[in-house]
């Protein structure tokens, strides 16, 4: 089962990502990051903190391309 902790090649444990929620916003992650897709495609971020969407409106989904902030019509 996992813990949420990553652990190092040697076994050892290391600090927990730190992940934050942006109310009508996007899922913030500390990077780099992996991220498995319901369709079985992986894609990778090496980037220190990456903005995950959470409205499906990105046209760069997975990732946040700030689409929450338009208004509805």
């Amino acid at each position: 089962m996992p813990t949420g902790r990553d652990e190092a090649a040697d076994g050892r444990g290391r600090e927990p990502r730190r992940v934050t929620v942006v109310p009508g916003g996007p899922v913030l992650v500390e990077g780099p990051v992996e991220l498995c897709l319901d369709d079985g495609t992986t894609v990778v971020s090496d980037r220190f903190q990456v903005a995950v969407c959470a409205c499906r409106r990105s046209r760069t989904y997975p990732f946040c391309d700030t689409s929450h902030r338009r208004k509805r019509r």
